[in-house]
Parts: C-alpha cells; structure tokens; sequence
C-alpha cells in the first residue's frame, strides 16, 4: 500500500468518474474504460497511472468470501489502554500488525483507545484471540467486544462527491 506524501491536485469530473467505475470494477480494460469516459485510450491509461502515482489509487485487490474461506465470525473489540503515551501506542501498533486475523485497527477518541474489526473461524477462536492475544498486547488494560450478528452493509466503495458538492458522481 502506497501512502500518500504531497498533496493531490484538485480531481477532475473526469477523474472522479474514471475511480467511480474502477471501484466497482478493477479488472475493466483500459479500452473500456476510456470509451465509458470519453477519452481515447492513451489520455486514459495516463490519468489512470497520474492517480496511481499521486496516491489517490492506492491498489487493486480481489474481494474474498470470508464464509467460503471458513472465517464466519465478524468481531469488533474496544480496547482500552493502561496508559496514554508515545511508546505505549507504538508498541501496540508494532504487535497488532503482526496478527493476521486483525483486518482493522484505528486509534480513535473516547472511553476506548482502539477500534478492532476481526475475522475469525468460530467463538473459540474469538475467546482465544481476546484472552490470550488482544489483552495480551502491550498497555492493554480492559476490553469491550461486540459479535455481529447479521452484516448489514460492508463496501469498500468511497463517494466520489466533490468536496464542495452534496451531489454524487454517476
């Protein structure tokens, strides 16, 4: 994954149309996607690799079945560290990339300290993931989990509506 390290230029509706359309299909041909555009192909493929370069597309992955790949069990955890600082936060961040089954982990405001998101095989994997790995990560002090029980909604799909528009683009 590419971080982004210098500002973007403004994007374009031609830009944005060009994410829009890769989002729902990363595979689509560059052809293709010029035609759907509106460009010839060179002008195209040259945005495409400008925003690749700029950061703004920072890959391209094929989405999994967690059900078919035996991983059935969705779980968030609240973790609550024992204190705040610099090399505490360091040192969890350093071991919680280290765990596979861990898909997310944000730092985030409030009662908690992190946000995890989780997939796992089944509930003994989950008391084991909490028991023996999460609390034991560096400051962890208290934990709060929550098992999901029906998903919803799940996409990776970002709006593309312009920041100074409350409209979106088709």
């Amino acid at each position: 994954m590419r971080i982004r390290t210098h500002s973007v230029r403004e994007l374009d509706k031609i830009d944005r149309k060009i994410l829009g359309i890769l989002q729902q299909d990363a595979r689509i041909s560059v052809t293709d996607l010029a035609e759907q555009v509106g460009l010839s192909v060179t002008p195209c493929g040259e945005r495409i690799k400008r925003l690749e370069k700029e950061g703004v597309i920072l890959g391209y992955h094929a989405r999994l079945d967690p059900q078919a790949l035996g991983l059935s069990l969705l779980v968030f955890v609240e973790i609550k560290l024992s204190a705040k600082s610099g090399v505490i936060f360091e040192s969890f961040k350093k071991e919680i990339l280290k765990l596979p089954s861990i898909l997310e982990c944000h730092l985030v405001s409030g009662e908690f300290d992190y946000l995890i998101k989780a997939r796992i095989p089944k509930m003994t994997d989950y008391r084991k993931l909490l028991g023996e790995i999460l609390l034991a990560l560096p400051g962890a002090q208290e934990s709060k989990s929550y098992i999901v029980m029906e998903e919803v909604k799940e996409t990776l799909v970002l709006s593309l509506t312009a920041p100074s528009s409350e409209s979106t683009i088709d």
